[in-house]
């Protein structure tokens, strides 16, 4: 057993080596190893790497949520909530209906394809919005606001579509909000009597709030991504001002969970998925046409100049995380085959490239000129 696990470790140490010299995004970059390690090397998971991935991208949803600028949300509530809302709506939409229309999927597979494509990757765009500086703008602030709707409606939709709409709905409901109430009210209480001590009951705190709810939705045959987001927005306002906290978080969970759930992704792309390669490409131009009309109005209707409104779409565009999540999901419940799934993943994967290559390269605000408080 700790010789597969060392083997995982040293897969991963060998990605984050390539990221660092890269410069491109690590999730990323484990992705790609985790395809290539699956397809050469013949990488297989067990019970305990099943569960540290399974808990990185728990811990992973709730950092997401966690690192939402509360007052942002709040005070551009109605510009993030409609570009977020569109940004998912129109490509889970236009998804789905190629998916069962063109390419025949079964309703249920083609559902879903809309919910995998329907994302927008918060960690490529607050990846971007640190290198760049935007992320202390105002401009930068909503678009990771509008990320957040936009992924928000995704965990929704997923839940919406594929729950179990028995009596576990019920108790699932009851315990988010008792879990939202507790999370919001009695956290930073908890944290100063408790916290910065060797025993972390700060942190086993927060794994017990995270894996209950993550729990009782796995009965309701949900994801627990979709209660971990919730308690992360909850807390965001703890977090802004414990930032200490956030970062030790962050450190355990990028070392020890993320790398076995990127590289398990990865590792069930098969390179069967080069047969489909049209596929792939077509599911990516309908995801880029669909933000294209999802957002772009919007920043219009807002007045964004023209170079932030198309930037603005772009790293709309992207996904990463929540898309791998929805894909391996479906392929976990039987819903869709290992080729669908290898198609989705690959479209996700290159929706974090493209949109973000053309984005930087071609409408970076900051290549020709400072951006104002809105930047638009």
């Amino acid at each position: 057993m700790w010789l597969e696990f060392s083997k995982w470790m040293a897969i991963a140490l060998f990605a984050g080596f390539l990221a660092y010299f890269s410069g491109i995004s690590i999730s990323l970059v484990e992705i790609v190893v985790g395809f290539l390690a699956g397809n050469l090397l013949h990488l297989n998971t067990n019970q305990w790497i099943d569960f540290l991935a399974g808990m990185g991208s728990i811990i992973l949803t709730f950092l997401s949520g966690a690192e939402i600028d509360y007052d942002v949300l709040k005070n551009k509530f109605k510009e993030s909530m409609l570009i977020g809302i569109f940004a998912f709506l129109m490509p889970f939409l236009f998804a789905w209906g190629v998916a069962f229309w063109i390419f025949h999927w079964d309703m249920r597979a083609a559902q879903i394809a809309g919910i995998a494509l329907s994302t927008t990757s918060v960690a490529v765009v607050y990846a971007v919005m640190i290198e760049t500086g935007l992320n202390t703008t105002e401009l930068g602030k909503v678009i990771l606001a509008a990320c957040f709707i936009n992924d928000l409606g995704t965990v929704l939709m997923l839940g919406f579509l594929f729950a179990n709409y028995n009596w576990w709905i019920l108790v699932f409901i009851i315990v988010m909000i008792i879990a939202t109430i507790v999370a919001n009210k009695y956290t930073e209480p908890f944290f100063n009597k408790f916290g910065n001590r060797t025993y972390q009951l700060e942190l086993k705190y927060l794994f017990l709030l995270i894996l209950l709810c993550g729990g009782i939705a796995n009965l309701s045959n949900m994801e627990a991504v979709l209660p971990a987001y919730i308690l992360g927005l909850a807390m965001s306002p703890f977090f802004a001002k414990q930032k200490d906290l956030l970062y030790r978080l962050r450190a355990m969970v990028f070392g020890l969970f993320t790398p076995f759930y990127f590289l398990k992704a990865g590792s069930k792309v098969t390179f069967g998925v080069i047969n489909y390669i049209w596929i792939v490409l077509a599911f990516l131009i309908v995801k880029m046409i669909a933000k294209y009309i999802g957002v772009r109005p919007f920043t219009i209707m807002f007045k964004y100049r023209k170079k932030e409104g198309i930037y603005t779409t772009l790293l709309m565009s992207t996904g990463l995380t929540f898309g791998t999540i929805s894909a391996l999901f479906g392929l976990n419940k039987g819903i869709i085959t290992q080729s669908q799934y290898s198609i989705l993943v690959s479209a996700v994967i290159l929706s974090a490239v493209v949109p973000t290559m053309i984005a930087q390269k071609f409408f970076n605000p900051q290549n020709n000129e400072e951006v104002n408080d809105k930047g638009v």
